[in-house]
């Protein structure tokens, strides 16, 4: 069998099969997964896989035939055996007997419970009769660009004839549901022998009696089709009408996308706060750049799964590629018509679709924004979901380029896409989502994050659902941080706090990762203990730049950005019991944090109007994990006091009120209360010190 594919990944490694042996689910599992690796294939929660098996019914003890399906909301790429749902087959198949057509989709849905072998089953998606009312042992259901491009190409079923002969099956666009499924079954009835079917503007069916089978089955389909549309474009000659505008140079649309992404934030956040995501990829560059723009992008996406993420089409901007982004008031009013006119739209396009039982109205905003010359941008409630949506809209643009080549672009009527939009399954499923997490939606940028308080903050935030922008001077140190988070939590920025340009720099990763910020928090520091004698102006100057300076540059950059975004923020900067108590030889440390606190007061006055909320955390004694105890510091606290610097933990905890050891921890609960319970404080200090008399602030 042949194993080399030009346009799909081969990646069924033969010893991971033979371990599995003959467990029918795991390498349906393992299938499922290798397939979503590929997003030529399928993209994030897209498609359906399936197999059947024999097993005992638990209630007769005779041999039944079992389907086991992806559940509902689930993705093939990191499908497991608790995302699969189990059903007796010859029960799914018996619902023909009780199915009353088109009307009867909804309840149909709730009856796939009773069809329930597995009592562990993930909820039942709405595909699963597509895949029961088919005989084959393994199926694939999948969304590949190259099988969409056919399946939205005016007279797509001559298409699919012209490239399978009589090999392939094809049945018209239909929502899917338990009809849909009959269709299927219809088309293999008429068409025996078949390998496969296509679903006009949705997508491919393919099958095998074995795992394997199956897969190299969906390759071979997929591959010819990409072949065929490759041929089709090199005889086009150009794609999208050719090129109407040229590329920005690449640091050019970086920092165009930088200068713009907090506006656009506060744009696309005007109902709910939302995360973004830029890509300027080549596929992104041919389709924004050129002469079928205009003409393309309205009509709106074909295939049920791009457009639940992307929104129908996306917002085209009017800016000129080397406009002046600086001037913040010009930008805003070329933008905000373009944003109005666009929730207008939406809002027209559901009043124009509704029917009396559906759902409210949904945020009117794009989740898809389009600026030429520049690159792409997407809005939705976290990472995971905007970076997902600009890849099913790279999935969308693939489709558009292979039906244009191949035919015509089609995309579904307004209607259609609307009843799968608002479709009440399709809300039952949105309701079904866990609750947010408190921080959710929020970006954050914390300075001395690769280890200690820092990263302690930082691993809080993440935790509470935010996404955070690491910021260290140590690259290595750094990196290694950034590697104990999972993908789309974080980014990391090699940062100077005293260097005006390293956080200009850091700002903007945080611009082109998340989209803006909304939280700051000022971690970065070092400590000199020493008596005034000893204290050199280095010492001073150092301590200055990084505690008092480093936090000025930070609230200052973080503040502009907010302002862009209009939708408020924190500031919280970690100071010290030292700034409060006149400690011993401790006169450059003790100054510095000092100012820290009064720079905090004053940014609080000024900051009020904006909704930008500033406060200070201060910590005493973090000894355990925290790396200014790792040198001399320790030393000069030990001597000060008159012990040994291993008695130093012991000795802290002795001296406040709750005789306890402070931690890295107990600060960045120190900052979640300050930026997710306390949303009226500003301009205050909360003392993370264990109870200190001699701090107390009032």
């Amino acid at each position: 069998m042949e194993k080399t594919f030009s346009h799909v990944n081969y990646l069924w490694d033969e010893q991971k099969a033979a371990e599995l042996g003959d467990d029918q689910v795991a390498l349906f599992l393992y299938r499922s997964n290798i397939l979503g690796a590929d997003l030529r294939i399928t993209n994030y929660g897209g498609g359906n896989t399936s197999c059947k098996t024999i097993e005992k019914d638990p209630l007769t003890n005779e041999d039944v035939e079992v389907m086991w399906v992806k559940g509902s909301g689930g993705d093939i790429g990191t499908l497991t055996r608790q995302g699969i749902a189990g059903l007796y087959t010859e029960r799914l198949r018996n619902l023909k007997n009780v199915y009353g057509g088109l009307e009867d989709e909804d309840r149909m849905v709730g009856l796939f419970n009773h069809c329930i072998y597995d009592l562990d089953s993930k909820a039942p998606s709405i595909d699963t009769p597509l895949h029961g009312l088919l005989p084959f042992k393994h199926i694939d259901h999948l969304h590949p660009d190259a099988l969409i491009a056919i399946a939205a190409a005016e007279d797509s079923e001559q298409v699919t004839k012209d490239i399978w002969g009589d090999t392939m099956g094809w049945v018209p666009w239909q929502r899917p549901g338990f009809d849909l499924g009959l269709q299927l079954e219809k088309c293999l009835n008429d068409n025996p022998g078949i390998r496969g079917i296509v679903l006009g503007s949705h997508g491919l069916f393919t099958w095998g009696d074995t795992s394997y089978e199956c897969y190299i089955n969906s390759l071979e389909v997929i591959e010819k089709a990409s072949a065929y549309i490759e041929k089709k474009v090199a005889e086009k000659g150009s794609v999208f009408g050719g090129e109407k505008i040229a590329s920005l140079p690449a640091a050019k649309r970086n920092e165009q996308a930088a200068k713009l992404m907090p506006l656009l934030r506060g744009l696309a956040s005007s109902e709910d706060r939302m995360i973004g995501h830029f890509t300027d990829s080549d596929t992104v560059l041919q389709f924004i750049n050129s002469n079928d723009l205009e003409r393309l992008a309205p009509m709106g996406t074909s295939c049920p799964d791009h457009f639940l993420r992307t929104k129908i089409q996306p917002l085209i901007l009017n800016l000129d590629k080397d406009d002046n982004l600086d001037d913040t008031d010009a930008v805003l009013a070329k933008l905000e018509p373009s944003f109005a006119q666009y929730r207008q739209e939406y809002k027209d396009y559901y009043e124009n679709c509704k029917h009396d039982n559906s759902p409210a109205m949904r945020d009117p905003n794009p989740v898809i924004i389009i600026y030429p010359g520049v690159g792409m941008f997407s809005f939705a409630k976290n990472k995971q979901t905007t970076r997902v949506a600009s890849e099913f809209y790279i999935n969308a643009i693939n489709v558009m380029r292979g039906a244009e080549a191949i035919t015509s672009y089609t995309s579904l009527p307004r209607q259609e896409a609307f009843d799968i939009e608002y479709w009440l399954l399709e809300e039952a499923k949105l309701q079904r989502m866990p609750k947010e997490q408190p921080l959710s939606r929020k970006v954050a940028i914390v300075t001395g994050a690769a280890g200690g308080i820092g990263k302690a903050i930082a691993d809080k935030l993440v935790a509470e659902g935010a996404n955070v922008v690491l910021t260290d001077m140590s690259e290595d140190a750094l990196k290694e941080a950034v590697a104990t988070y999972k993908k789309d939590q974080v980014a990391g920025a090699v940062c100077d706090v005293t260097n005006q340009e390293a956080i200009e720099k850091a700002y903007k990763e945080a611009c082109l990762a998340f989209g803006g910020v909304d939280i700051v928090i000022h971690s970065a520091g070092l400590a000199i203990s020493k008596p005034l004698e000893e204290t050199t102006q280095k010492d001073w100057d150092i301590l200055q730049n990084v505690l008092v300076k480093g936090q000025f540059l930070m609230a200052q950059e973080g503040v502009a950005i907010m302002r862009k975004q209009g939708l408020g923020g924190d500031i919280v900067n970690i100071a010290s019991k030292n700034g409060l108590v006149s400690g011993p030889n401790n006169v450059a440390y003790g100054t510095a944090k000092a100012a820290q606190q009064h720079m905090t007061r004053l940014l609080a006055a000024e900051l009020g109007g904006d909704k930008i909320r500033v406060n200070t955390v201060n910590p005493d004694g973090v000894i355990v994990g925290s790396k200014i105890w790792e040198g001399a510091w320790a030393e000069g606290r030990a001597k000060a006091y008159g012990i040994e610097v291993k008695d130093l933990p012991a000795h802290y905890a002795k001296r406040n009120l709750l005789n306890e050891i402070i931690l890295p921890d107990d600060i960045a609960d120190g900052v979640f209360a300050c930026v997710s319970v306390l949303q009226k404080s500003t301009g205050n200090t909360i003392n993370v010190d264990g109870g200190m008399a001699n701090a107390f602030v009032r």
